[in-house]
């Protein structure tokens, strides 16, 4: 079993990606603060996962043309999308979960907000646990968090003050996506698994997609696979997002990034950047070597490492020398590959389109 296993800094010199939206107890009633990490080493601000999701999907519907999102429902107090794998390649990579609705006023609800009333019928819950893994953002340091105030002035009268809070420091996040189950949809009946009901499982049987009896799965062509597989990378060198863009714009697309394929799930390149007294990242090298020379024969791919220039350049002279004079990681020579974090991405989604059996 195979996975794309990537590292990701995002550089945030003024910004406030994630909010929590209102401060209770502040001087100002409409005081705004971010999302924070409290420890007795100081706060770590961080960016939900959840909230990252949302990037990658808005990013995917905006620059991938080839990207198909599923149409979402709202009843109530509870938001779902077809659920249809099959069809839709976000349900596919990101997952979901869906149980059966009988009532008239959910239909309409469904028919109200997007005009149709259900693609899919659903005979019982269904679940996908996401081939899409991603960790939650963190600060690789504890930082101050600085509060602006600001007043709104263009009316007569006293200005209406306010205030939010913003902070300078650089986000680490991991990401890992299960190759084998892309495009593999189980019905299996356990929760996560259940990725088919009846009326799915009829849809894969039309389809001709191939049935893996033994795995209770039916699986898409190859070609389809990895063209939603390569369709994700494109998202990710594009990605865009966050909160308080109109005041700190902030370019969110991975100013560092770490991409390799590998056998098994364990993330090896977990703890190769971490933050120096000044709480400014550091590759470390050695941590870097040893996972390269640890898990050398669960590596399937070059190892890609996407490095922009102007960011952390003091270090990238000193590791391209490392690579090419004999240092610690010249043992990898062969393996690692530099480049600008964009073209990373589009080359790993290369690397995946000429090498279909790393799905398998």
């Amino acid at each position: 079993m195979s996975f794309v296993t990537g590292l990701i800094l995002i550089d945030a010199p003024a910004s406030a990606l994630n909010n929590l939206g209102q401060i209770e107890g502040e001087r100002f009633d409409n005081a705004t603060g971010v999302k924070l990490i409290k420890t007795r080493e100081g706060s770590y601000p961080y960016v939900s996962a959840q909230a990252f999701r949302y990037w990658l999907r808005r990013t995917l519907e905006a620059y991938v043309p080839e990207w198909r999102s599923a149409p979402t429902f709202r009843e109530e107090k509870i938001a779902y999308t077809d659920a249809n794998p099959i069809l839709y390649w976000d349900d596919d990579l990101l997952g979901y979960m869906r149980a059966p609705s009988k009532r008239e006023s959910a239909r309409a609800k469904r028919e109200a907000s997007t005009g149709i009333s259900e693609l899919t019928p659903t005979a019982e819950t269904v679940t996908r646990a996401a081939p899409f893994r991603v960790s939650t953002l963190v600060s690789i340091a504890p930082v101050q968090i600085t509060s602006d105030y600001g007043t709104m002035t263009r009316i007569e009268g006293n200005p209406v003050p306010h205030e939010h809070q913003f902070y300078r420091t650089t986000l680490k996040g991991l990401f890992s996506l299960n190759l084998r189950a892309a495009g593999t949809f189980t019905y299996v009946n356990r929760t996560g698994f259940l990725n088919l009901d009846e009326p799915r499982v009829e849809l894969a049987k039309q389809r001709n997609l191939q049935h893996l009896e033994d795995a209770k799965a039916y699986r898409l062509p190859t070609d389809q696979r990895t063209a939603r597989v390569a369709a994700l990378l494109k998202g990710l060198a594009n990605l865009e997002g966050g909160a308080k863009l109109t005041l700190h714009y902030t370019d969110v697309t991975p100013a560092f990034a770490l991409l390799a394929v590998t056998r098994g799930g364990n993330h090896l390149f977990a703890h190769v950047v971490g933050a120096d007294a000044r709480g400014l990242p550091v590759l470390k090298t050695d941590a870097l070597a040893e996972a390269l020379r640890v898990y050398q024969d669960d590596l399937r791919s070059p190892v890609l490492v996407g490095w922009t220039r102007g960011y952390l350049d003091a270090q990238r002279e000193p590791f391209e020398r490392d690579l090419a004079e004999g240092g610690i990681l010249a043992f990898a020579r062969d393996r690692i590959q530099v480049m600008h974090p964009r073209e990373a991405f589009l080359t790993m989604a290369d690397l995946l389109t000429n090498n279909p059996a790393w799905l398998d």
